[in-house]
């Protein structure tokens, strides 16, 4: 399984039983839709491994209590501490009206209900506080804050982000 094909589930977090049980901390607000999963990928030296899972269970709203099969004490254990897990990308839930997952609007047409279109998503950046959507227009990179209020529409059939953008923030980038 290649890792673009994946999602970020979360990260092995802690040792619970000198049976080899470990907590995984789940990057979710809705950890519950994951509970009875049959397998997971580990990333282990930058390769993703699948893992069966035997048991698991939430743990602390966040964290999945997870057996995994042929780790069966704590050294085991101590092998996948800190690793990264993922699922494959059709295992996401459906988003539905204006949510989405940064990777699906990748490719995606922005427009402006003012100005028309703005040109195609080609990132979301969130390494900052703010995440951004990186738009490019010709040469030309445009960078929106992804603010809830900016995102009147999301049109998956056209592959559209309908945006209203405060006055002049697009144009310090046209007119540069």
């Amino acid at each position: 399984m290649r890792k673009e094909d994946c999602f970020y589930l979360g990260k092995i977090a802690k040792k619970f039983s000198y049976k080899g049980e470990v907590l995984a901390w789940l990057d979710t607000d809705e950890p519950e839709l994951y509970e009875n999963l049959e397998s997971v990928f580990v990333e282990i030296h930058k390769h993703l491994v699948p893992f069966f899972i035997q048991s698991s269970s939430l743990h602390k709203n966040e964290f999945l209590r997870v057996r995994f099969e042929d780790i069966e004490d704590e050294d085991a254990a101590d092998g996948i501490m800190g690793c990264d897990i993922y699922l494959p990308l059709t295992q996401l839930p459906k988003l539905e009206g204006d949510k989405f997952y940064f990777h699906e609007v990748v490719g995606f047409i922005a427009e402006d209900v003012r100005l028309g279109e703005i040109g195609t998503i080609v990132n979301i950046n969130d390494t900052s506080s703010q995440p951004l959507f990186e738009i490019k227009k010709g040469e030309i990179e445009i960078l929106i804050p992804m603010i809830d209020h900016f995102i009147v529409k999301v049109d998956r059939d056209n592959k559209k982000i309908i945006l209203d953008t405060p006055d002049g923030l697009i144009d310090l980038y046209l007119n540069a």
